[in-house]
């Protein structure tokens, strides 16, 4: 069954430009009221005054995702001026690359901060008052291509996307039997400022060590932006993919090639399972399985 937009709130994080942004675009176009929450407070405000001039229902909140009690108030603040809240976007996230042996202890707290932890509160915060409206809900986890495909230079950010992608995976079994959606986004390369993000890095976190491997990296990274796509596709994608209620959502046809190679690579590894493998399969699965609590 379709998932109904029209009249529902959305809590986007990253809202202010690129891929949350075109979240925010989108779903508003879907009739959805918007709460939108990002770290650059400029961003955020030029958002919320151009969907005021069109009449969009929008609330904002300046919010660093890595606070779980700005987080909190956030969430508090959403059902107070909408009512409820029924999708999440978990969208915000920050690039740097380099080699792994050139990163440094804050680089790695940083991307992982932002990049799982920053899921991590929007499920802690907005999940349950997703919830408690009993009308049913969906959250949509932005990963990356990156969280299907590992590179060189791409290590720290690659730990942070697979790890938003097996959450995601994991996620969408524990709701399974619930009115609440899942969708993971894989998306390639897309037209945003994502290779800006230093310019958001707290300073607690700032460390000069890994620079130069990084600005390498982002030199490779601007020169593979003639291969994006603009943002507005993301957009749509995730709001067919809440209507719909798809798991994947993959906008990159073109990245199917290396996903086929590295799954190719790891089923190889395997070999072929034996009839004692399959047992111990069955038993393992059988082990997994909740037990069913009602009674027979």
């Amino acid at each position: 069954m379709a998932f109904e937009m029209a009249g529902r709130v959305a809590f986007i994080t990253g809202a202010g430009s690129g891929l949350g942004k075109a979240m925010a675009e989108a779903l508003a176009g879907e009739g959805m009221k918007i709460f939108a929450v990002d770290v650059d407070g400029p961003a955020l405000a030029a958002l919320k005054e151009a969907f005021q001039a069109r009449n969009v229902p929008i609330e904002t909140a300046e919010l660093d995702v890595t606070d779980r009690d700005a987080f909190e108030a956030a969430a508090e603040a959403c059902v107070a001026a909408f009512g409820g809240v029924h999708v999440l976007c978990n969208n915000a996230g920050v690039y740097r690359g380099g080699p792994l042996d050139a990163m440094t202890y804050a680089d790695w707290d940083w991307i992982l901060g932002v990049n799982v932890g920053g899921v991590v509160n929007g499920l802690q915060a907005v999940l349950p008052r997703i919830k408690a409206t009993g009308e049913g809900g969906h959250i949509v986890n932005t990963a990356s291509m990156a969280g299907l495909t590992a590179g060189a230079g791409m290590g720290v950010y690659n730990a942070s996307k697979y790890a938003v992608v097996g959450l995601s995976e994991a996620l969408r079994a524990d709701l399974a039997e619930t009115d609440i959606g899942v969708s993971v986004l894989c998306p390639a390369m897309v037209d945003t400022d994502i290779v800006r993000s230093e310019r958001i890095r707290p300073e607690a976190l700032a460390d000069p060590g890994s620079d130069a491997a990084a600005e390498d990296q982002i030199g490779r990274m601007r020169r593979a932006m003639a291969a994006s796509i603009p943002p507005a596709r993301i957009g749509e994608l995730v709001a067919e993919g809440i209507r719909e209620g798809h798991f994947w959502l993959l906008s990159h046809p073109e990245m199917r090639l290396p996903v086929e190679a590295r799954q190719a690579e790891l089923l190889e590894a395997f070999g072929t399972p034996q009839a004692e493998d399959l047992a111990r399969l069955e038993t393992l699965m059988g082990a997994m399985t909740p037990e069913d609590p009602s009674p027979s």
